[in-house]
Formats: structure tokens, sequence, C-alpha cells
């Protein structure tokens, strides 16, 4: 079938891209390519994509209303996966205009794409960072989760709200994956596996905030990907035992769905830390500072609702995805 992915020069847009075009289907790819990180990276995944036949590229940026309109007038796609955003949590706290204008205003101009145009199922990106002041481990999806912690984490949380919206209103079927540190070759530079592989590499100190006193579920690319797929061939339905007196965030009387994509297995930053000395063959120089704000000290995702709907739950070892990012940063900045 034609699926709609935003954000195909992303990490996480280009892979999903690669793997639906493996397994048949036809990509139309949509990204601004902006500048919020090295533009020559996005360039190379999107030349990687427009070797096969079966991938077309819009450039244009979900914040324009008409270039979103005519993207689905003229594409005519069945499914939609939405992982275009402006992302980054610290980001946020000097640029928060721009996450409005593409989280906000830009993930209305697709819910509007797909009520307009019969889109079977809509997927789209949400975020561990919705979990925000939570402290009750492992996140689990039916979570309140109205405390966050950062303006990022705010626009993930309101992209959940929309598009329940959305599936109460207008039926369209739509399922939300909350993301969990996802990391592998063709990564973000501005995630702390790209930051602290080149530091060390060029023998330069890392920052390491909070004094290393935090932990992550890191997710591989891989099984990222296939949380994607899986959910996305799981058209959301009517959850038949939803209760308005007890509501569960989760599932709704609606069509709509959210899940975790985590490797439900905590990480200490120092452990990760050695993964990436062991996987380099360098000693790591600390440059150990306080907090930043809207950070999390630890994510830990539960993954059953994903496992009960799909079967699959994330499993890559981290010492092995790390040991993949670092052969390939090797390879291609020739290090």
């Amino acid at each position: 079938m034609r699926i709609l992915v935003t954000g195909a020069a992303g990490f996480i847009g280009y892979h999903t891209a690669m793997r639906l075009i493996a397994l048949g289907h036809e990509v139309v790819g949509f990204d601004n390519l902006n500048s919020y990180y090295d533009v020559s990276l996005k360039e190379a995944r999107l030349r990687n994509l427009e070797r096969h036949g079966s991938f077309r590229f819009v450039r244009a940026d979900l914040a324009d209303r008409t270039a979103v309109e005519a993207t689905f007038a003229e594409e005519k796609p069945r499914r939609v996966v939405h992982l275009a955003a402006q992302a980054g949590v610290r980001y946020s706290l000097d640029h928060p205009h721009a996450y409005i204008g593409s989280n906000v205003a830009g993930f209305l101009h697709i819910l509007e794409g797909c009520r307009h145009h019969g889109i079977e199922h809509l997927v789209f990106a949400s975020s561990s960072s919705v979990y925000g002041g939570n402290r009750a481990l492992p996140f689990k999806v039916d979570d309140n989760v109205d405390h966050p912690l950062s303006l990022y984490g705010a626009t993930k949380k309101a992209n959940e709200l929309m598009a329940h919206a959305y599936a109460h209103l207008f039926k369209v079927p739509v399922t939300g994956l909350r993301f969990f540190t996802v990391y592998g070759p063709w990564g973000r530079p501005d995630m702390s596996l790209f930051i602290f592989t080149r530091k060390i590499l060029a023998d330069e100190p890392i920052p390491v905030f909070n004094h290393g006193r935090h932990a992550r579920d890191f997710t591989y690319i891989d099984d990222a990907v296939e949380g994607v797929v899986r959910a996305l061939d799981h058209v959301a339905t009517p959850d038949p035992d939803w209760r308005p007196e007890a509501p569960d965030p989760a599932t709704s009387s609606a069509p709509y769905r959210i899940y975790n994509i985590g490797n439900h297995s905590p990480v200490a930053l120092p452990d990760f830390i050695a993964m990436i000395e062991k996987a380099t063959g360098r000693k790591a120089r600390l440059d150990m500072l306080p907090a930043q704000p809207g950070d999390v000290e630890e994510t830990y995702a539960d993954v059953e609702a994903l496992r009960q709907a799909t079967g699959f739950s994330p499993s890559t070892p981290l010492e092995e995805g790390v040991k993949r990012f670092v052969a390939w940063y090797r390879d291609f900045y020739k290090v």
C-alpha cells in the first residue's frame, strides 16, 4: 500500500521508511530537512531512500498547512506514520516556538489530512517524556501523565489528546507510540550515544549531567521500527471494556491506542559509558555537571500492552546495539 511517512529524513523515520520499502510498500516521505542538527546527515539518509523506485520525497514543513493538504490530496496515502517533530528536551528551553509550530500546529495539519482523506490508520510518535514527574516505575501506558517537565513533553501529551479527539469525533483510527531513548546507526547527533562516541574518539571530555545519576531505557532502532510496523498493522479499534467511570488513558471507546516502545531494562549512565569505552577501545574523560532543567532521572518502559496487542517486545541488548552504532560511526565518519 502507499504509506506517508513524515520525518523520513530523520532517524526513526529513515529506518521506518526503509523497512516499509523492504516489505513491498510504496512510501511517500515528507520532511523539511531543518537545521536542528547536521543537515548533511539527513541528506545522506535521504540519498539511501531515493535509490528505491518505490520512494518519493516531498520537501515541506508541517507548519505549512497548504503543503500538507496538497500532499494528502496528490499522494492519496492509505496509512500515515507521523514521525516528524521538533525533538529535544533541552532545545525546548530556549526555542519554545519551534515546538508549537511543528508539534502542535503541524500535528493538527496531519490530523486534518487523515480526517478528510479517509486514512485507514494513523500511527504517530509520542515520547517517554510525557511521563514527566512520574516516579512509579516502570512507566505504564495507563499511568496518569499530567505533569510534564518540559515543553517538549507537553507537546507530545498534547498530541495524544488531539489524536483522541479526532478518533472520537471523526472515527480516525490512531495509535500513539511512546518511544524510550532510541539509538543506533544513523542516529541523531544530539543524543548521548552520538555525543559520547564522538568526544571519546576525539579524546575530548564528555558532559555527564546530574553527576551520572541517570538511568535510561535505551531502545535499539531495529526494535523501535519493528514496534512501529507491528502497530501500523494492528489498526486501532474501540475498546469494548473501556468505562468512563474509570477511564484507561491508553485505550478508549474511540479507535485509539497508546503503547510504550522501550527495552524494559533501564541502564545506569556510568554503565552506558563503560559500554561505549569498550566498543571504541578508548577511555572516556568525564566532565561531571549538575542536572539540567527538564531532565528526568530514570526512564523504564512497561511494554506489556504492546506485547499483548502485537506479540512483540524489544529485546536487543544495549551492549550489542552500542557496538553496532560505533561500527557505523567509524565507517560513516572515517575515524
